[in-house]
């Protein structure tokens, strides 16, 4: 726009642009009835999209759970023959040393329950991580969940993770409610 034209359109407000009638009724309608099928429009091809990028991250997530578990069983076979291939040696050393048959044995069988009793402990530790608990914690603040009713709201200042401690540390309150710890 021109310095004319804006001196004119601010010495005569009837003249130019700002001076047009206001659309229709109708014609506002049929424009807010197109934008809401083209914003319908762009939410299904989201979806869509949304669908496609989760099904092949599942179809992935799938195939390679198939190989890690093809892999984990041939770990598995290797390791248990090189353990009991290890022991084997063990014996024969102790043996060599004067160690009779039946202490060898047992030296041998104590050290694999040592690391058994170890391996234990760790899988029940990671077993711990299997919980969800922050994602559990997050969803309980948003007012979804089984906690939904035990943790603070999502306006707090309150922290969600001292909420589960606190909980986690009185046991008798979730069981009351049928409520798995976080």
């Amino acid at each position: 726009m021109s310095e004319a034209d804006e001196r004119a359109q601010a010495e005569d407000p009837g003249k130019g642009p700002a001076a047009e009638p206001p659309p229709d009724l109708t014609e506002s309608l049929r424009d807010i009835g197109a934008t809401a099928r083209a914003s319908l429009g762009a939410t299904v091809d989201s979806a869509k999209a949304l669908r496609s990028l989760v099904a092949a991250d599942l179809s992935l997530a799938r195939s390679a759970l198939g190989r890690a578990l093809a892999f984990t069983g041939v770990a598995i076979v290797f390791g248990a023959s090189s353990w009991l291939l290890l022991m084997a040696t063990l014996v024969a050393l102790l043996r060599q040393f004067g160690v009779s048959w039946l202490g060898s044995m047992l030296i041998a069988a104590g050290l694999s329950l040592a690391v058994t009793v170890y391996a234990c402990f760790r899988a029940a530790h990671y077993f711990e991580h299997t919980r969800l608990q922050a994602t559990r914690r997050q969803l309980a603040r948003l007012g979804i969940g089984e906690l939904a009713d035990l943790m603070p709201t999502p306006g707090s200042d309150e922290s969600a993770r001292k909420a589960a401690r606190d909980l986690h540390g009185d046991p008798d309150k979730l069981r009351e409610n049928g409520i798995t710890p976080p």
